[in-house]
């Protein structure tokens, strides 16, 4: 088992399972991911936390003996199959998040950057190395990371292969928090509990606006905001929350 999923309460819990390697990334171990997030999406789970198993590391990478000696269209599959599986989880309905401690290089970083959120311990390494291997990341990095840290960031990240501490990385907004030292899965759960309370509708159309946003123009955006806000006021959740709050009571969120 390359992956572990677990489920606890409204979390999916997904676990890499490779500690003998930094949790390197197989393709096989990409293929049981793909898996894994499909079995969240049909679970009734409102948050998903994703991490790596052992003390040292979230995910080191690709598993660069796997990649050696691979024809041209076998390794552009291999992109397109960890592109496929990270837009997969950067699109699930429910909001995600990665807890890195210990090193996140490579594809394990790309893993990262395809959650919705990222909180790190203080000895948390992040960095995307491949130029050193004379390649360049392959699975989102080259997009995702400049449309969270600005192209200048980006560049010089993808460009010297560097790595970045967690303090740096907070300070670019390549994490969201800082976090002490502990159980990754609790240490995620703690975090996305601000966000399990309510409403998928808008919690999805939030989500929505922003990422659609960001491609766009301001007034472009602000039409996506318009029609994205007009829909959530037709929603028997927005219904509800107005209505608690006027009666002065905690709403009870239908996800409809």
């Amino acid at each position: 088992m390359t992956v572990e999923t677990r489920f606890e309460g409204p979390y999916a819990v997904l676990t890499l399972q490779r500690p003998e390697a930094l949790n390197a990334l197989q393709f096989e171990m990409i293929e049981a991911l793909s898996a894994a997030i499909d079995q969240v999406a049909a679970s009734d789970a409102r948050a998903l936390v994703v991490t790596g198993a052992g003390p040292k590391a979230f995910c080191a990478g690709a598993d660069i003996k796997e990649l050696m000696d691979r024809g041209l269209m076998a390794q552009r599959r291999g992109a397109q199959l960890g592109q496929r599986t990270f837009g997969k989880l950067a699109q699930l309905a429910i909001p995600s998040v990665a807890v890195i401690h210990g090193y996140a290089f490579g594809g394990g970083l790309e893993l990262a950057l395809a959650c919705t959120f990222r909180i790190a311990t203080e000895k948390a390494r992040m960095g995307l190395p491949e130029i050193k291997l004379g390649l360049i990341p392959g699975y989102g990095g080259t997009q995702r990371l400049p449309r969270l840290v600005g192209q200048a960031r980006a560049l010089e990240m993808v460009m010297s292969g560097r790595t970045v501490d967690a303090g740096e990385a907070e300070r670019w907004g390549l994490v969201n928090r800082l976090v002490a030292a502990g159980d990754p899965a609790e240490l995620g759960k703690a975090y996305m509990a601000q966000f399990i309370g309510y409403g998928l509708c808008a919690s999805r159309f939030a989500r929505e606006a922003v990422e659609r946003g960001m491609d766009t123009t301001l007034d472009a955006g602000l039409e996506i905001e318009a029609d994205l806000s007009t829909l959530a006021y037709q929603t028997q959740d927005s219904i509800e929350g107005m209505r608690a709050f006027v009666e002065k009571r905690q709403p009870e969120f239908k996800d409809a």
